[in-house]
């Protein structure tokens, strides 16, 4: 792509043609190289129709409007269904969570894609069976399995989302890489919705009770539980319609805590070392270890995959690989001691899930580094960086699968 964009400069045609069969990865790619071509005419043009960002708020089609209002509606009503019902709030939440978030967020993409008519069958059948299955699973609170199909389910409905998110070109990495951003722009709009709707609550409820009005518990019934239902459905909504809103704050979070994840990790590292700390018998130590894992993870993943401008150059590089080294090392004491305690004590449910889980990581996170390895020195290699993390998506699928779905069945639900 690098040699077509500098050749075809004076060959606008061309140059469209290839901007229109790959739109991301021509933008990421020419925006790689402007520094070397930025005294062309045309350059300067493209520069500024790829990277123009329009400050006014965008509210959308009114029909998209109509549809998150709807959604977001439907969602609450879902969320309430142990008030309308003689559904125990413990049997559900664990269990339906996921299907007052997933379905609508799908649904929302689904509309968004004109060629995805032949795959509807499919995904409505995915969230049919889905909600038939882990709802009919026994009723054990001590069931590793059922823990674990209620944890996973929500992982497989989100690659459902992926699925539906990529379209018709589900193979192409940098649409996946897209998902991905998506993501990280979803959390942060999010994030910023529900502390303005916790002030908005506080402000609310302290009105009322000056007026001897007590709304505590109408409020957070209805209200508050409809509003944690519907931030998922309204932030994909604004990041869809105004990527510019958090375009500029992703880069800035991942670049700030990019440096200081990774020296809390190398000091909390040294401080397990002096200390002693036995992570082989201790199930709530190696517990905090993988969430330690999962969550560094995810900001390799989102400083990767949403942040390439501000990590074009070497230094930032040099720290996200630092980053995915450090990590390799916490994922090798992770599977050393989930071996240990599998050689001394049997292979269960959980064990077996965790273990599995790390070794996707850790090959992720090797081919992730070997990526940044080589684009210290070639800022072009970022292209492959990215596509290291997209290629494992379907694995992470497939392992979610297998626990949700095959797990309670080989292990006899215990």
């Amino acid at each position: 792509m690098k040699e077509e964009i500098i050749n075809n400069l004076g060959n606008p045609r061309q140059l469209e043609k290839l901007y229109r069969d790959n739109k991301t990865t021509f933008r990421k790619v020419f925006n790689l190289i402007y520094p070397e071509i930025q005294d062309k005419p045309a350059a300067q043009i493209w520069n500024e129709r790829l990277n123009f960002e329009n400050q006014e708020i965008s509210w959308g089609p009114a029909n998209d409007l109509i549809f998150v209002i709807a959604a977001s509606l439907f969602a609450g009503l879902i969320a309430k269904i142990p008030a309308f019902t003689n559904i125990q709030e413990e049997f559900f939440y664990p269990r339906n969570t996921a299907f007052i978030i997933f379905p609508f967020l799908t649904a929302y993409f689904f509309r968004k894609q004109k060629d995805q008519t032949k795959k509807l069958p499919a995904i409505l059948a995915l969230f049919f069976i889905s909600a038939a299955y882990i709802n009919l699973l026994p009723d054990n609170s001590k069931s590793d399995t059922l823990l674990l199909a209620c944890i996973h389910l929500p992982l497989f409905l989100w690659t459902v989302l992926g699925y539906t998110f990529t379209g018709s070109h589900f193979k192409d990495y940098q649409k996946r890489v897209e998902f991905l951003r998506y993501n990280g722009d979803l959390v942060v709009m999010a994030t910023l919705i529900l502390i303005a709707g916790a002030i908005l609550t506080g402000i609310t409820i302290g009105l009322f009770s000056l007026i001897n009005i007590e709304i505590r518990e109408f409020y957070f019934n209805y209200i508050v539980v409809g509003g944690l239902a519907a931030s998922p459905i309204v932030a994909t909504y604004l990041v869809q319609t105004n990527p510019q809103l958090v375009n500029r704050i992703s880069p800035v979070i991942a670049k700030i805590f990019t440096p200081l994840v990774l020296i809390t990790l190398v000091v909390y590292l040294i401080a397990v070392i002096v200390t002693g700390k036995d992570p082989y018998n201790d199930r709530n130590f190696l517990f905090i270890f993988n969430m330690l894992l999962i969550g560094v993870m995810a900001i390799i993943l989102f400083s990767i995959a949403g942040t390439s401008k501000e990590y074009n150059s070497k230094t930032g590089t040099i720290l996200l690989l630092g980053l995915s080294i450090v990590t390799i090392i916490v994922n090798g004491i992770v599977l050393s001691a989930i071996l240990f305690r599998i050689s001394e004590w049997g292979i269960t449910p959980n064990r077996l899930a965790v273990l599995g889980g790390n070794m996707i990581i850790l090959a992720n996170l090797c081919f992730v580094s070997y990526r940044l390895i080589k684009s210290v020195n070639d800022i072009n290699e970022k292209v492959n960086v990215e596509k290291s993390i997209a290629s494992f998506l379907p694995v992470y699928s497939l392992w979610t699968m297998i626990v949700t779905f095959i797990f309670p069945l080989i292990f006899h639900f215990k």
